[in-house]
């Protein structure tokens, strides 16, 4: 099995403090630690949380994502300098900006999005200015400057080089005024993974960010909300349909198994929802099987 590595990212800048930021406690209190035999590299945290929207950019706490992105690279990227595997436990979909910076700043990689939105608002078209909602679009270079040209390294991550994957808010989308996905990316919504099976849509998710010899490999974002809202009602966004525990479980071992994979972020399970406990168990249950079936265990 893989030498993890977990890192605790809790911050909500790029939402709001409504209980996301439980996230790393809730699975570390399930078992995750133990069961993936893994070590413990930190715990970042955020600067303080602004309620007001940042008039220049249109979003929540700009300045205080960016400053924290780069000091969250710096921990994934001690972890990836060990020669381990870095398990990130946010939080909201933002830290995906610091995920990427730590690998952006090694060459090129890609994208493994598994999200029931496409998180590709831009400011105009978010209600709050949530830059969760707005993650991969930043990551891809589209928003505002501060974010998307983290160390002059803009974009993050390329379109061509990211598979968007199980999203299911088109409908949302549309009505909101999102911008579309491009072309160049890879675009694998729910009913496309269904029509395929899960495992083989994880293989062509897995192949088309490992064709190109030009990569360096891929980072998996796993945001709660991919699952179907009635195994997972503990996020704040909550979406009908989704992928069923066993389904997650299959995507989630095929992207583990390939060893060009570089690192996972957990997001947006909110444990003030799950009062019982028993969602983040089933949750570290499925990471840490991923993990084991990744590994041939």
């Amino acid at each position: 099995m893989r030498d993890v590595a977990i890192i605790e990212a809790p911050s909500v800048l790029g939402l709001r403090p409504t209980g996301v930021e439980e996230l790393p406690e809730a699975l570390l209190g399930a078992g995750l630690t133990e069961g993936l035999r893994a070590v413990m590299a930190g715990r970042v945290e955020p600067p303080p949380y602004l309620p007001d929207r940042d008039p220049e950019t249109g979003v929540l706490n700009p300045d205080g994502i960016a400053e924290y992105s780069v000091r969250l690279a710096d921990a994934v990227g001690a972890v990836l300098d060990d020669g381990r595997f870095p398990l990130v436990l946010g939080g909201d979909c933002g830290i995906l900006l610091g995920n990427l910076l730590a690998l952006r700043r090694r060459g090129r990689h890609g994208l493994l999005f598994l999200d029931g939105h496409t998180d590709f608002y831009q400011p105009e078209a978010e209600p709050v200015g949530e830059v969760a909602s707005m993650a991969l679009a930043i990551a891809t270079g589209r928003g505002p400057r501060v974010l998307t040209d983290l160390e002059g390294r803009e974009p993050l991550v390329a379109d061509e080089d990211v598979v968007a994957f199980g999203f299911r808010d088109a409908t949302e989308s549309a009505v909101f005024g999102v911008q579309p996905l491009p072309e160049e990316l890879h675009a694998m919504d729910l009913h496309t993974v269904r029509e395929l099976g899960a495992a083989q849509a994880a293989l062509r998710a897995v192949g088309a960010l490992t064709g190109d010899a030009g990569s360096g490999g891929y980072w998996v974002h796993l945001d709660a909300d991919i699952l179907d809202d009635a195994v997972m009602p503990a996020v704040d966004y909550r979406l009908s349909g989704g992928l069923a525990w066993a389904e997650l479980d299959v995507v989630l071992a095929t992207a583990l198994a390939d060893p060009r994979a570089r690192g996972l972020d957990v997001t947006i399970f909110n444990p003030r929802l799950d009062p019982d406990g028993d969602i983040a168990l089933r949750l570290t249950e499925c990471l840490v099987r991923a993990f084991e079936v990744s590994a041939g265990r």
